[in-house]
């Protein structure tokens, strides 16, 4: 019990759900040397979840990525937003039609209150083909960036 309950926040994602996305993440850069990262915070405070996801992207300096391959998935969960935002190297690849759907499928897990279902299916897709477009290197791969889910307020 905390000395001071009120000053308590409120976890957005449990312990055990937060540990299932981070493996997740986990194994879909096992195989590629794309990066994924997770960022879930209560509201957005953009009207468009794709803007915020951008501002989000470049603040954690997921562009320096070495094949600029870091992938982003926005949440926003009070405010029922999410967005996925992927670095030039594989947007350029994959195309605006391949976000749109990989957001549409996430959504309905969402739609359902299967937050972490939608986000570790939608990791694992993304993951595929980050494979596909960027193979493990054994010689040359290393986690650019780190593997946490990342909270905002």
């Amino acid at each position: 019990m905390a000395l001071f309950p009120f000053f308590t926040k409120k976890r957005l994602l449990s312990v055990a759900d937060e540990e299932l996305v981070v493996n997740a993440i986990r194994a879909a850069e096992k195989y590629t040397s794309g990066e994924v990262r997770v960022y879930v915070e209560s509201h957005c405070r953009f009207v468009d979840p794709v803007d915020r996801a951008i501002e989000v992207f470049f603040g954690l300096k997921m562009e320096q990525t070495d094949d600029h391959n870091g992938v982003l998935i926005y949440v926003a969960l009070k405010d029922r937003q999410l967005a996925i935002y992927g670095d030039e190297g594989i947007h350029a690849k994959v195309g605006k039609e391949y976000w749109q759907k990989a957001v549409k499928e996430m959504l309905q897990h969402f739609n359902k209150d299967n937050h972490v279902a939608g986000l570790c299916e939608t990791i694992a897709m993304i993951g595929q083909t980050l494979h596909n477009e960027f193979p493990y290197e054994p010689n040359d791969d290393k986690n650019e960036l780190p593997d946490e889910i990342v909270f905002g307020k």
